[in-house]
């Protein structure tokens, strides 16, 4: 079979790719000289897609919420006591999955053994094994997983603030779901998310590591002809509308820390961008904040002066076809006058060209950095290909922002009908007005 060679020039990386009979998109970016091999299997599905019609089916299904996450832990369970991780460690390589709101991933590293441990990250994604008895029993390791994050004040934070924003959306769930409704879910459930979810149509292989392409997309080739699977038509994800305005302006919650920690949250209203426009979107609302809240500002110098933020508070911006937030927050000894204060300069906070130039240069240069980690190169290209981005267009829509389209943006997301807040606070929190010495 002869396969695509991509040319990526500002880069200087060549990634070789091919879609299958399948409908399986394999990518593999060689990486001569790399000691480590890093690959992914993933597929465009997340917590967010509770509510779908399977290609051909005439009637939507609904889910139980956190399926998705559940689906994916439950993949390492094999026939016959079979263990997945321990194939992995016998082969000297490591293994680990993760679920978000639109994306789950299977993955290993390795050092050798490269084609033994990509056959088994084949069979780990490619066998479901979902009975009554191993359900039952996985449906007490999450719910101590979930009760665990109740106890986590970080966690608490950012999920108590995504209720506030949104009033529909599923984006506003926790991604492992509740106590009750992982209680709900059955093997049944299990196989219409993975046959739906799981089939090759809405998959991507990523690998990169000092191999060959050719020999790594052949392989997966004959392996997948086995299958004998047929492409599918995309699959329909039913979302509820979701109002412009925020569900709760603000929630607060005690719980044992030392400091109040505070999140401030923004909900973008424009929604609905996919491909280049989506990419744009995110590197501007990205330079913006990095510009008004990024640790060489004014306005955070000026908060960290004031005893009000520590090093570790941060802003930035998150976004999917269906959806985008703004989340900037942290530690503080008042939350109140830090919201004043932050709310009060955020419209006239100067946007100046030649502080834009220097942080375009330092993002540009992070991204040429990031194809020398394999582990965030990988995640990066996940996000970016079930969204319909291309990496190689990062530069080139990086280089044509201009500090117009970020005021533009600043008046269109940092609106208050659009804004949140969320509180924690200690039992015993310290009188309003206090700052940290410095």
């Amino acid at each position: 079979m002869e396969h695509k060679t991509v040319l990526w020039d500002q880069i200087g990386e060549r990634p070789v790719r091919q879609r299958l009979h399948s409908g399986l998109e394999v990518v593999v970016l060689p990486k001569p000289g790399f000691k480590k091999t890093y690959a992914t299997y993933a597929t465009h599905y997340g917590s967010i897609d509770s509510h779908f019609r399977p290609p051909g089916a005439l009637e939507p299904v609904h889910v139980p919420d956190g399926i998705a996450h559940f689906l994916e832990h439950k993949m390492y369970e094999k026939p016959e006591g079979r263990d997945v991780f321990e194939r992995f460690a016998e082969l000297g390589a490591y293994t680990n999955a993760y679920t978000e709101y639109t994306t789950t991933t299977f993955l290993f590293s390795a050092t050798s053994a490269v084609d033994e441990c990509l056959e088994t990250l084949l069979t780990l994604v490619e066998e479901p094994y979902f009975t009554e008895e191993n359900v039952e029993k996985e449906k007490g390791i999450i719910e101590q997983e979930i009760r665990m994050y109740w106890d986590m004040p970080g966690d608490r934070l950012r999920s108590n603030l995504m209720h506030a924003l949104y009033h529909e959306n599923p984006v506003r769930l926790d991604i492992a779901g509740t106590v009750d409704s992982i209680r709900t879910i059955t093997p049944e459930d299990l196989y219409i998310c993975y046959q739906t979810f799981y089939h090759p149509s809405n998959m991507v292989i990523f690998v990169a590591g000092d191999v060959e392409p050719d020999r790594i997309i052949d392989r997966i080739d004959q392996w997948e002809a086995r299958r004998g699977l047929a492409p599918k038509a995309a699959i329909e994800r039913l979302f509820p509308a979701e109002p412009p305005t925020v569900a709760q302006k603000r929630v607060e919650q005690v719980m044992p820390v030392a400091a109040p920690l505070w999140l401030m949250g923004f909900k973008d209203t424009d929604t609905g961008l996919t491909g280049d426009a989506l990419l744009r979107r995110e590197l501007v609302m990205s330079l913006f904040w990095q510009l008004v809240l990024g640790p060489s500002s004014p306005l955070f110098n000026d908060l960290y002066s004031q005893g009000l933020i520590n090093e570790r508070f941060y802003s930035h911006y998150a976004s999917a076809t269906t959806y985008g937030v703004s989340m900037l927050g942290g530690e503080t000894p008042d939350p109140l006058r830090l919201e004043e204060v932050i709310t009060s300069r955020l419209a006239t906070e100067p946007l100046r060209d030649r502080d834009l130039e220097r942080l375009k240069q330092k993002e540009l240069g992070e991204f040429v950095g990031l194809f020398e980690n394999l582990e965030d190169l990988a995640y990066a290209f996940n996000a970016y290909y079930f969204r319909g981005i291309d990496l190689a267009s990062v530069p080139d829509l990086l280089e044509a922002i201009t500090v117009e389209d970020l005021e533009a943006a600043r008046q269109q997301h940092c609106q208050e009908p659009q804004r949140a807040v969320s509180i924690i606070r200690p039992a015993h929190a310290a009188p309003a007005g206090e700052g940290w010495a410095r």
